[in-house]
């Protein structure tokens, strides 16, 4: 199980972005960590703690997933994401980042296979640690309902229950369309997840 015809173990780390810490469960900046916890959940993985961070392995159709939530806080995500590609010898195209984004809507999901940080730190972190931009990312939307300087308490605060209802959805499609990345390839899950 989980082996190619040579033996050879096709491993993906899946990487949920966030801050830890109470004070930052639940808030929007915090969605990357719900998505991989809630793919844990659903493969029956346990977390543990590591190095930069807490990890959680399971299996998936013959793939080895990596779950990683970085423990770096956002601006320093790419060192943990670096130090475990070269720990699991994980190749670029298995890596996918799950992140927060300003520019969609609320539950809006955008999956693809490279771009450009659109001024995320998390993101900014990543590329500057893997000197690319040609890693997939899943920007989940969360709206930008703030007026002018509020953006850092509007990242940092949490979901209204309004907003609850429809996330939980698109959690659920956020989950799936990472499965089908990991089996089916980027041309599958993007079709998935971008409707």
């Amino acid at each position: 199980m989980g082996q190619t015809n040579y033996g050879i173990i096709v491993k993906y780390l899946i990487v949920g972005l966030g801050n830890i810490g109470d004070e930052y469960e639940g808030t929007r900046h915090n969605i990357g960590f719900e998505v991989v916890e809630s793919l844990g959940k659903k493969l029956d993985g346990e977390w543990k703690s590591v190095k930069h961070g807490s990890l959680c392995e399971v299996s998936h159709k013959g793939r080895k997933l990596l779950l990683l939530k970085p423990n770096t806080y956002m601006n320093l995500s790419g060192k943990a994401v670096s130090y475990w590609m070269q720990v699991e010898k994980i190749k670029l195209e298995h890596v996918v980042i799950i992140t927060d984004d300003l520019a969609l809507p609320v539950a809006k999901l955008r999956l693809k296979s490279k771009g450009s940080d659109g001024g995320h730190n998390g993101l900014k972190s990543v590329q500057a640690s893997l000197s690319t931009t040609n890693y997939a990312r899943l920007r989940f939307g969360i709206g930008s309902d703030f007026s002018q300087g509020r953006q850092v308490d509007f990242v940092l605060g949490k979901f209204s229950d309004q907003e609850r209802e429809v996330l939980n959805e698109a959690i659920a499609r956020a989950v799936e369309g990472t499965l089908q990345y990991c089996t089916l390839g980027a041309g599958f899950a993007m079709n998935y997840t971008n409707t």
